[in-house]
C-alpha cells in the first residue's frame, strides 16, 4: 500500500514497511540518502465524500436542471430550478443552485457569504491620527472618532478576531485632542 504513497525523493524507489514505521527509517535502502518522514494520523482516516446524486427511477420524478438524468432533491430558493444532491448548495437553511450562488455573490445579495468587512476600529484610529498632520481638522474629526467608537463598538470586527485596543487608542487620542481644543478656547476666552 505505501509503495504508491511514498517513495524516496532522490531515487524514487518505494519505501518499505508500514506507514506508521516510516518515521524510524533513517535512510533509503536503495540509494542511502537520508530520509525524514512524518506520518500524520489524518492519512489513515477514511475520506468523506459528498452526496452522490441518485438516478431517476420512475417517470414521474423530477430531474435536476443541470443533470436531467439525476433525481431532484430540492428546488432552488432563488430561481426555482430543481436540483440533484450534487448541485444543491445548502446555505443558511435554504437551497441554492450554482448559478444563483454565483449571481448572489457577485451582486452582494447573499449576506451569509461575507467576504470582507469594514474594520471600524482601524477607521477610527486613522480618523484620529491622520488629521494631526493638519491640526485644525482635529476639531471636526475628534467628535467623528468618538461617534465611531461609541456606535460601532459592538460591530463585527475582522474575520480574524481582534482586540478592542484600536478603539480604545482612537478614543484616547480623540479625547486628548478635544481636551486640547478646550484648553485653547478657554485660554482665548480668558485673555
Amino acid at each position: 500500500m505505501n509503495e504508491a504513497l511514498l517513495a524516496c525523493p532522490h531515487c524514487t524507489a518505494p519505501l518499505p514497511g508500514a506507514l506508521e514505521e516510516l518515521n524510524r527509517l533513517p535512510h533509503c535502502l536503495q540509494c542511502g540518502a537520508g530520509l525524514e518522514a512524518h506520518v500524520f494520523p489524518a492519512l489513515f482516516r477514511q475520506v468523506q465524500t459528498g452526496a452522490h446524486p441518485a438516478a431517476i427511477v420512475a417517470e414521474d420524478e423530477a430531474g435536476c436542471f443541470y443533470h436531467p438524468q439525476k433525481r431532484a432533491v430540492a428546488p432552488c430558493d432563488g430561481c426555482g430550478r430543481f436540483l440533484c444532491a450534487l448541485c444543491d448548495i445548502e446555505l443558511s437553511g435554504g437551497h441554492l443552485c450554482p448559478a444563483c450562488l454565483d449571481a448572489g455573490k457577485k451582486k452582494g445579495r447573499l449576506s451569509s457569504l461575507e467576504n470582507r468587512r469594514t474594520l471600524y476600529d482601524s477607521a477610527a484610529l486613522m480618523l484620529a491620527l491622520i488629521p494631526m498632520l493638519l491640526w485644525p481638522l482635529t476639531l471636526i474629526t475628534a467628535p467623528a472618532v468618538l461617534f465611531l467608537v461609541f456606535f460601532r463598538w459592538k460591530a463585527p470586527g475582522g474575520i480574524v478576531a481582534r482586540s478592542k485596543i484600536r478603539f480604545v487608542l482612537a478614543m484616547t487620542i480623540a479625547l486628548v485632542q478635544l481636551a486640547g481644543w478646550g484648553i485653547v478656547f478657554w485660554m482665548l476666552l480668558n485673555r
